[in-house]
């Protein structure tokens, strides 16, 4: 069984979902997540896939400015609510929220 988060279990990671991504409970069902870094400074490519595997978005979000320094390199959790506009990452007990940078 997958990793237990809140009342859901994570499904199976199959190899439609990259290795990185990491289960978060969603309201009504959970989704996949996972971030690496873009070619500018403080935006990040920014993936989620639902439980079916399906790729929801695929996005360039933009950190928000709150004086701290997100560290990829260092261990980081998706937390509630994230969703294709708003992401929100816990390091190190500092809240990180991510926004989409739009078209």
């Amino acid at each position: 069984m997958g990793k237990r988060i809140g009342t859901l279990y994570a499904p199976e990671r199959s190899v439609a979902i990259p290795v990185s991504a990491q289960w978060v409970l969603g309201q009504g069902a959970g989704a996949w997540f996972c971030i690496e870094q873009s070619t500018t400074k403080h935006h990040y490519k920014i993936q989620r896939y639902a439980a079916n595997e399906n790729l929801d978005c695929d996005r360039i979000f933009v950190l928000a400015a709150n004086g701290a320094n997100f560290d990829l390199e260092q261990p980081y959790e998706f937390t509630t609510v994230s969703h294709c506009s708003i992401v929100r990452i816990i390091q190190q007990n500092q809240l990180f929220i991510f926004h989409y940078k739009g078209e």
